[in-house]
C-alpha cells in the first residue's frame, strides 16, 4: 500500500532560518512561492541586459521619488517573499535596511521574461494580485512587448493591457515617470 505523498509548505520565517544555518548558500537563486522553495531559472544576456537598461532609466527618471530595488526580497506574506527583476518602492527613511519592503510599500514591480515567461505569468503574477501589489510589467522578451496588470484582488488583476514597440508607459503611482517601451525592450 502506498502513502500519500504530502508536501510541506514553508512561511517566510522558516525560510529565512534555513538561509541562516546555510542551507542555501549566499549565491543560491531561490524564492519562496506560496510556502515552496522554488529554484529560479538562470539569467540570460538578453534579460541580464533588459533589467541594467530598466536600472539606468528608472534610476534618472525616478530620482528620489522611489526606492529602485533590484532583483531584492519582497515579503508578500507569511508565505511569500520574491524578488522581482526591479521594483519600485516607497521612499523610507531606513531604505529598508530593517525590513524587506511589503505590498504597501511597493509601487511597481517589473519581471523580465526570457526563458520564465509561463512561470512569470502563470504562478507569480497572481501571488502579486493576491498580495496587493497594485502594478506588474512582465517584459516578455521573446514577444517583443510589455504585459501591464492593474487593479488587484484575490482572484487575479482586473485590468491587463499590452503594450509594443513605438508606445509609452507611465507607472500609475508614478505620475510624470514614462518609458519607451523600444527602451526598455532594447
Amino acid at each position: 500500500m502506498r502513502m500519500p505523498v504530502t508536501g510541506r509548505r514553508f512561511t517566510v520565517e522558516e525560510y529565512h532560518r534555513m538561509g541562516r544555518a546555510g542551507v542555501f548558500r549566499e549565491d543560491d537563486r531561490v524564492e519562496l512561492l506560496d510556502g515552496q522553495i522554488v529554484e529560479m531559472t538562470p539569467i540570460g544576456p538578453g534579460h541580464a541586459g533588459c533589467v541594467a537598461a530598466l536600472t539606468g532609466l528608472l534610476a534618472r527618471l525616478v530620482g528620489d521619488r522611489a526606492v529602485l530595488w533590484v532583483q531584492n526580497p519582497v515579503l508578500l506574506g507569511a508565505r511569500s517573499e520574491l524578488q522581482p527583476d526591479v521594483a519600485l518602492l516607497r521612499a523610507r527613511a531606513d531604505t529598508y535596511r530593517t525590513a524587506h519592503p511589503e505590498p504597501r510599500d511597493v509601487l511597481l514591480v517589473i519581471e523580465v521574461a526570457e526563458t520564465s515567461l509561463e512561470h512569470d505569468r502563470d504562478v507569480k503574477i497572481p501571488l502579486y494580485a493576491a498580495a496587493g501589489i497594485p502594478e506588474v510589467w512582465l517584459v516578455n522578451l521573446p514577444g517583443d512587448v510589455v504585459a501591464l496588470y492593474r487593479d488587484p484582488s484575490p482572484q487575479g488583476y482586473g485590468k491587463v493591457l499590452t503594450a509594443g514597440r513605438g508606445d509609452t508607459l507611465t507607472p500609475h503611482r508614478l505620475p510624470g515617470v514614462t518609458l519607451r517601451v523600444d527602451d526598455i525592450l532594447g
